[in-house]
């Protein structure tokens, strides 16, 4: 197991390095001169000499690209004589607009996708699961009827129509819960809970048709198995047969797909998400960043979006050892 893991983090290192590189590559080599996103509409052509020396574009490519990667280990300080902004490891740059590293707009911005994704993604596991369970062990019955058709009905939504739909009904006509709002857990328990339930019931929506679909197909295929059969012959109970050897066995895609999805909402692709709901998280700060071209803070959250897609990769990885022994000694 130690050398399964070792392996993964080893190829997950160089996958971050190549990522980091094309992700510069794209954000400050394409762009004509980035330092005119920084200067603004008006700018003389002396400022803008101050600025692409400040930010160090006035240097090669290989050389900018060596300092970014350096700065991941090792403190920097941007800027000139007039101005400078320190910026600790590990250092992802700095804003154009805010002058602010970059870093420090993301943790800001992460608890609220910690927040959002992770309580969504334990519900519509959990329910879709569960459904999925019910509906395979209940083929061609009325409870498979109904979970196929709400997951099909669940599917054809937009999260903008859900979530504004869950808005009227509950704020607005009902008034049963407050405005989605963000509070931190530690300083509010209950703000927390409630200013996320509407967020967390949109996603859950979405994505609880997809998991319901997946662990019933999932669980018919595996319910087919000749050792199903043979431990239902020997008149092992059908919840022993479910629990202990049919759902271990299913379970191997669904936690493929949960990890990729789970990194995806904490990595802030849940943007549409954010908007509906006014919330503040990295998927809104890459959109705000795209918006006024704020290259370092684009930059900062696509390569912060891929690193939770490839940590996750490895928690699924170390899953995979756990559930299914075999991968241990690949």
């Amino acid at each position: 197991m130690f050398r399964y893991l070792m392996r993964r983090l080893l190829a997950a290192a160089v996958i971050l390095v190549v990522i980091s590189a094309i992700t510069f590559v794209t954000f400050f080599a394409l762009p004509t001169d980035p330092a005119l996103l920084a200067c603004g509409k008006t700018c003389s052509p002396s400022r803008l000499a101050e600025i692409r020396h400040a930010l160090g574009l006035d240097k090669s490519l290989a050389t900018q690209y060596w300092e970014f990667f350096k700065g991941l280990f090792v403190d920097r300080t941007y800027g000139d004589q007039s101005i400078t902004v320190h910026c600790n490891a590990p250092c992802l740059g700095v804003s154009f607009q805010s002058d602010t590293p970059v870093l420090t707009i993301l943790l800001g911005d992460f608890p609220v996708d910690l927040s959002l994704g992770t309580g969504a993604a334990v519900i519509f596991l959990v329910v879709g699961v569960g459904l999925g369970m019910v509906a395979a062990t209940h083929k061609g019955k009325a409870a498979d009827k109904v979970a196929v058709s709400a997951s099909l009905v669940g599917v054809s939504l937009q999260i903008y129509f859900v979530g504004l739909l869950l808005m009227w009904a509950f704020v607005d006509k009902w008034q049963i819960l407050p405005a989605p709002s963000y509070t931190p857990l530690t300083q509010d328990p209950v703000g927390w809970f409630q200013g996320l339930l509407l967020p967390w019931a949109t996603l859950v929506v979405i994505y609880l048709a997809f998991y319901t679909r997946l662990s019933r197909s999932s669980m018919l295929e595996t319910l087919g198995e000749d050792y199903i059969r043979t431990a239902r012959a020997k008149g092992l109970p059908m919840r022993r047969v479910i629990l202990k050897h049919t759902l271990r066995a299913a379970i191997t895609p669904i936690i493929t797909i949960f990890g990729m999805d789970l990194a995806s909402l904490i990595g802030g692709t849940a943007v549409i998400t954010e908007s509906v709901f006014g919330l503040n998280g990295i998927g809104k700060q890459a959109v705000d960043a795209v918006t006024n071209s704020d290259l370092p803070v684009t930059m900062g959250t696509t390569l912060f979006a891929a690193a939770a897609i490839v940590v996750f990769n490895i928690i699924v990885d170390m899953a995979y050892g756990i559930v299914d022994p075999r991968v241990r000694l690949a």
